[in-house]
């Protein structure tokens, strides 16, 4: 079995700031933060580095990847299809902090970014990034796809349905308002955009990825 490599996490924002060794710590510095900003990086270097920087200007970058698969497979498969978007979303905990995004698969310029909501899901925010790039293509008349690397998110997309667990509370009132707007937006509007499944095995981690762990 190989050996997990070491990881180094940036806290911009959280209980306390600075550069973390161990993903525990930072789990613990970012919990229940409002707006926590942090993110692993494969040196110390870099992670030291990032700490003087943007967080923003870090999101999505430093992530490394060995694919999975064999090259034949991977050759079955094919490369991305670059006229397209990538959205996730990113929570610490579950609920925990949540976010999404859209990029630009190609470029992986930034496109829109919601959050962070106080108390969410993976899988809310998931979806609800599904549904913005959805608006934004529509909006824009692009024919582009849009990558996502949630099975669950597809599912309710395709089911004009949130079917989260997650109780609505004070909390997370302000979520819940984006996520009846999303559904409403899904029954009353008509779209020819393909949502496609981001191959992870194969290609590493979706663009609009947090790089967060």
């Amino acid at each position: 079995m190989s050996k997990k490599k070491k990881k180094y996490y940036t806290i911009w924002k959280g209980h306390k700031v600075g550069v973390f060794d161990s993903w525990n710590e930072c789990k613990k510095l970012i919990k229940d933060y409002q707006g926590a900003q942090y993110k692993s990086f494969p040196t110390l270097e870099a992670a030291t580095k990032a700490l003087k920087g943007n967080y923003k200007d870090y999101i999505g970058k430093f992530k490394t990847f060995k694919s999975e698969l064999s090259s034949e497979q991977l050759k079955k498969i094919g490369l991305p299809n670059y006229n397209s978007i990538s959205v996730d979303a990113a929570s610490s905990g579950n609920p925990g902090i949540m976010e999404y995004r859209g990029v630009d698969t190609k470029s992986k310029k930034q496109l829109f970014i919601q959050g962070p909501f106080e108390e969410g899901t993976n899988n809310i925010g998931e979806f609800l990034a599904i549904v913005h790039g959805l608006a934004f293509l529509k909006k824009n008349n692009s024919e582009r796809i849009i990558y996502t690397d949630s099975k669950t998110a597809m599912s309710w997309v395709k089911k004009k349905n949130c079917n989260t667990k997650l109780e609505r509370s004070e909390k997370n009132k302000t979520l819940f308002e984006l996520v009846d707007r999303a559904v409403d937006w899904l029954k009353n509007n008509e779209y020819k955009t393909v949502i496609v499944k981001w191959e992870t095995k194969a290609w590493g981690e979706i663009p609009a990825d947090f790089g967060r762990k």
